[in-house]
């Protein structure tokens, strides 16, 4: 497994229990180890902290023996029937690669600390769809004026009266988008973002010297998939530049396999388990196949 997100976990999970031997890299770079708290993820009614979660599926991968490396992997090669990985650990070969790399969401600039101790203030927030029940009937504020921001702001609309989309550089709104958010009675304001305080709320200070205030900014900027290792095998991306996987996860390289973010699908939790789930039945049938442990009546 390239990834120790949810992904990569729970697909270990799945194959130490069909009795494979598993590895799993982390890079240190999931993107569950952001969320401060999930309320929506089944199971936990007062909300897991992404940390701890993640924790707590590692540690059971790692019961039913997967072995997990804390490295990046930095190139994937075909080698005869398998793949050759190379880390930090050195070059090590499989026999089927499950890629649950993820995505990187494109932040505000905002240094680490201050953009760490937002998150967990609840300030700053990337995922409606994971928290906006969170941030109900409060003055949020969208970033990003283009057709994901407005898209955003529309979602968020439920949740509160009270939603203004901002920018980062001055732009202009097409005349649906523009119907759109009057429609819901959507503030935008085109004078762009210059600063940004989360010492108490999400202040920012507009390139005008207008000062504004809200209790939740949600950056709606889009994000970039970690998916050099797929291109590098010549694997070809979606409009997204996510992977395209089958109903099975395959990705078209015999033993090649996807879940998660990657993947162009709803970027949640449960979606990327559902996945990995998936592709690791498949990725031990396939094997089971290869050889000759199955089947199948002629």
């Amino acid at each position: 497994m390239i990834g120790c997100g949810p992904a990569g976990v729970t697909a270990a999970i799945y194959l130490a229990r069909f009795l494979r031997s598993v590895t799993v890299f982390d890079g240190g770079k999931s993107r569950a180890s952001w969320i401060p708290k999930s309320h929506n993820h089944a199971g936990y009614p007062d909300g897991v902290a992404g940390h701890e979660l993640l924790a707590r599926m590692r540690r059971q991968a790692e019961q039913f023996g997967a072995k997990v490396i804390e490295r990046r992997v930095a190139s994937i090669t075909l080698q005869g029937d398998g793949f050759l990985l190379n880390s930090e650990a050195g070059e090590m070969k499989f026999r089927a690669v499950l890629l649950a790399t993820g995505v990187i969401n494109r932040r505000p600039p905002i240094n680490d600390t201050v953009h760490q101790s937002a998150m967990e203030a609840g300030f700053l927030r990337y995922c409606p769809v994971c928290d906006a029940y969170e941030a109900k009937t409060g003055k949020i504020a969208v970033l990003g004026a283009d057709g994901s921001g407005v898209a955003e702001a529309l979602f968020l609309r439920r949740y509160s009266d009270r939603v203004t989309l901002l920018t980062l550089e001055e732009s202009k709104l097409q005349p649906a988008h523009q119907d759109a958010l009057a429609k819901f009675g959507i503030e935008a304001v085109f004078s762009p973002v210059a600063e940004f305080d989360f010492s108490s709320g999400a202040q920012v200070i507009l390139m005008n010297g207008t000062k504004r205030r809200f209790d939740t900014l949600y950056p709606a900027l889009g994000t970039d998939p970690n998916n050099d290792l797929a291109l590098s095998l010549g694997l070809v991306v979606s409009g997204d530049n996510c992977l395209i996987a089958d109903k099975h996860q395959r990705l078209g390289i015999r033993g090649l396999y996807a879940a998660g973010d990657i993947l162009s699908a709803l970027d949640q939790i449960s979606v990327a388990m559902g996945q990995a789930a998936i592709a690791a039945t498949t990725m031990h049938n396939d094997m089971r196949d290869e050889d000759g442990e199955t089947w199948k009546p002629v």
